[in-house]
């Protein structure tokens, strides 16, 4: 039995880095992609966020369901398809609505694999005090894949070009599907004898009635809305001085910002299993991106507002990223973990929709500087919030 969860454990993580290899990769190369050999205006742009945003927030909840009523694995091979085929694609056209169609394909494969991965580990694992460890463990081993996917296919894509790049790291996503059909067995889930309509009454149940969950689920939306202001850190940081061609610079610091967490989550990951530590660290986390969004607006200099950004971006999200997951996680049951997990993946997407046209307009109202001010003030808030919430009280099962 020992053995048969450290396979699992190993399996996810190693399912968990690749996929954030492959998946940095493709976002580093596509985004400049778009620019570079697209020439897609900046209006086109955030159409395409737009697109992926709402595509997974309508197809998160029925994925969800139909994880908790079918199985946890078939989902996530079919998201690594759907994946795997919008990222080759959109390294084959340069057409808008063809790049559209890319984005539909990609936000639904992100919606199959949503609730689904954390669902399997928690069933196949089935030991709940080492279940919150291996999530901590497997968001290192994103960020320490995503630098390296950074690395790899910005080397690519600069020898054989932005598409090869793409098309590249679409074909390992796919391939990542084939390994999740081998090795991600399922041993420990029933399907589901009641309708699907009734799983989602039981989850949405859950969700409204326990408060913890409520919090997380308000805690996200807020945190997630708030983040949106990094689209505005690196021409913050080329204002207070980064050089005119900051890629290799901001390159740098995502990798540094990468290792940060990596740190900080091998700092939490041994203390998780404390009572009330994801509350307080969920906090903590929030106040210190908080200040470090406050520091970011002020900085003097760009060296000062690089430190900002790396304790944001690697530290304060990776952070509130992997203890909400963990928090909610505990809060569930296997019937409904897959549909309650989507919920959290509709708040983060609810969250960014409404905060990046907010911040959009706060930006051009009144700059960079404020806009980041505020995210900050929001964030705290959400900090504040969740430390001043009530814990302790048994799970509504």
């Amino acid at each position: 039995m020992a053995r048969e969860g450290r396979r699992v454990a190993r399996a996810f993580l190693i399912w968990t880095g690749s996929r954030a290899c492959f998946h940095r990769g493709y976002v580093l190369t596509s985004s400049l992609y778009f620019v570079v050999t697209a020439h897609l205006s900046p209006v086109r742009l955030l159409l395409l966020g737009a697109v992926i945003a709402g595509t997974m927030l309508v197809s998160d909840l029925p994925t969800g369901v139909w994880s908790d009523a079918a199985g946890r694995r078939w989902p996530l091979v079919l998201g690594h398809a759907f994946l795997g085929a919008g990222m080759v694609v959109t390294g084959l056209v340069t057409g808008f609505w063809w790049i559209v169609a890319t984005q539909v394909a990609w936000g639904l494969g992100w919606a199959c694999l949503s609730g689904a991965e954390v669902a399997w580990l928690t069933d196949e694992l089935d030991r709940p005090d080492r279940t919150a460890r291996v999530l901590m463990a497997a968001a290192r081993w994103e960020l320490a894949g995503g630098a390296a996917g950074m690395v790899v296919f910005g080397l690519l894509g600069w020898a054989a070009g932005l598409a090869t790049a793409i098309v590249v790291s679409g074909a390992g996503m796919a391939a990542l599907g084939l390994y999740v059909a081998v090795a991600f067995r399922e041993r420990n889930f029933t399907p589901a004898r009641e309708k699907r309509w009734a799983i989602f009454r039981r989850g949405a149940s859950l969700a409204r009635r326990d408060h913890e969950i409520r919090l997380v689920l308000a805690a996200t939306m807020i945190v997630n809305g708030a983040g949106m202001v990094s689209w505005l850190f690196p021409r913050r940081l080329v204002d207070l001085g980064f050089p005119d061609d900051p890629t290799l610079w901001y390159t740098a610091l995502g990798i540094l910002a990468a290792g940060a967490g990596v740190v900080a989550l091998r700092v939490v990951q041994a203390r998780i299993d404390g009572a009330g530590v994801a509350r307080r660290v969920y906090a903590l986390a929030c106040l210190l991106g908080a200040g470090a969004l406050i520091l970011l607006a002020c900085a003097p200099g760009a060296l000062t507002g690089a430190f900002g950004v790396l304790v944001v971006s690697g530290i304060a999200v990776s952070l509130t990223r992997a203890v909400g997951v963990v928090w909610v996680n505990r809060r569930t049951t296997s019937g409904v973990r897959a549909t309650v997990h989507s919920f959290l993946s509709q708040a983060e997407t609810g969250g960014e929709i409404v905060g990046g046209i907010a911040l959009a307009a706060l930006a051009q109202a009144a700059g960079t500087p404020a806009t980041l001010a505020v995210s900050g003030v929001l964030i705290a808030g959400a900090g504040v919030l969740v430390a001043r919430c009530r814990i302790g009280e048994p799970p509504f099962v």
